[in-house]
C-alpha cells in the first residue's frame, strides 16, 4: 500500500490518533487495497468513485453492517484527503461520497442482578481470583473502557479518597469509586499484585500472571470466562460493563451531565442513548403496573 508509513506516521503524531483507530484505518485500508487489485486497480492514483463505491457495494453484499460500510468510508477518506493535502493525488475520490445510515441500537445491558452474579464468580482464595474480582469491579464502578482500565498507573489511584484518574488523551478525568471496588482494590494491591510482578519497577495497575501490563484480550478473556461461568446470557464484554454502568446510574438518579463526565463523552448526545433506556423501562413498567394503562 502507496505511503501508508506515512499515513501512519501522520495518525499518531498529528491527529493524535490512539493505537486501535490507526489499526483499525490501516486494516480497513488493507481490505480495500486487496480489493482494488482483484478489479485490476493498482495503485492509489489511479482509484476513483466508482471503484470506491464498488466496494462499499461489495461489503453490503457480504451482510457488513451499516456501521461497518461507515467506518470503512471514513478511513478511506482520512487515507485519500491525507494523500490529496500532501499533492500525492490530484483529485479525492471520495468526494461528495456518504456513508449509509447507521441505524443505533439500544447498547446491551446487564440486569443489576447479573452484575452481582458476575461479581461473585472470581475465586478470591488465589491470586488470580484477587486480580480478576478487581478488575471486574473497577471496570464496572468507573465505566471505563478497556484501554483505559488495563492503563491505569498505581499513582491513577487514591483508595483513602475513593477515587481514580483516567488519563484518557482525549477526555482525562476523575471518576469516584465506591466501597467494593476500593476494597476490591485494596485486596489486590496487598494480597495478589506483588506475587504477580516480576519487575518492582512496574508502575501499571493490573498485570497478568506474566507479571506483564494486562492485555485488552487478556481482560476480555476474564469477562468472557466468568460469564460463562455464572450462565449470563448474551455477548458480555468488558463495553457491557460501561453500558451497564451507565445505564444504572441513571436508573438511580443520577443526572446525564455526571454521567457524560464519567464516561469520557465529548458530546451529550452519546450519553442520552442511557436515559432513552430508562424512559423505554419506567413505560414498560408503567404500562404492565398502572390498572389503566
Amino acid at each position: 500500500m502507496e505511503n501508508i508509513s506515512d499515513f501512519s506516521d501522520y495518525l499518531k503524531q498529528e491527529k493524535n490518533s490512539s493505537e486501535n483507530t490507526i489499526a483499525s484505518y490501516l486494516r480497513d485500508l488493507r481490505n480495500f487495497f486487496d480489493y482494488i487489485k482483484s478489479i485490476g486497480v493498482t495503485s492509489a492514483e489511479k482509484v476513483n468513485s466508482t471503484n470506491i463505491i464498488s466496494y462499499m457495494y461489495s461489503l453490503q453484499k457480504t451482510n457488513r453492517a451499516s456501521s461497518t460500510v461507515s467506518r470503512n468510508l471514513a478511513s478511506l477518506r482520512a487515507y485519500f484527503t491525507y494523500l490529496f493535502t500532501k499533492g500525492i493525488i490530484k483529485e479525492n475520490p471520495t468526494l461528495g461520497l456518504e456513508a449509509p445510515k447507521v441505524e443505533k441500537k439500544a447498547p446491551e445491558v446487564m440486569s443489576p442482578s447479573n452484575v452481582e452474579l458476575l461479581m461473585s464468580q472470581p475465586d478470591v482464595s488465589d491470586i488470580k481470583g484477587i486480580r480478576d474480582k478487581a478488575m471486574l469491579e473497577v471496570s464496572y464502578a468507573t465505566g471505563m473502557r478497556v484501554t483505559e482500565l488495563i492503563n491505569i498507573k498505581l499513582e491513577d489511584i487514591n483508595l483513602e479518597k475513593e477515587y481514580i484518574i483516567c488519563n484518557a488523551k482525549d477526555r482525562p478525568r476523575i471518576i469516584p469509586i465506591g466501597s467494593k471496588a476500593v476494597n476490591s482494590l485494596n485486596e489486590y494491591i496487598q494480597k495478589s499484585r506483588s506475587f504477580l510482578i516480576k519487575n518492582s519497577a512496574e508502575n501499571i495497575l493490573f498485570v497478568n500472571c506474566n507479571g506483564s501490563p494486562m492485555t485488552r484480550q487478556g481482560f476480555w478473556k476474564i469477562i468472557k470466562t466468568y460469564a460463562k461461568k455464572a450462565n449470563i446470557e448474551g455477548d458480555i464484554t468488558p463495553h457491557t460493563l460501561r453500558h451497564s454502568f451507565a445505564a444504572h446510574l441513571i436508573e438511580n438518579g443520577c443526572d446525564i451531565q455526571s454521567v457524560q463526565e464519567m464516561l469520557g463523552h465529548a458530546d451529550i448526545s452519546t450519553t442520552q442513548v442511557y436515559a432513552k433506556i430508562n424512559k423505554n423501562k419506567l413505560r414498560d413498567v408503567y404500562s404492565k403496573s398502572h390498572p389503566r394503562a
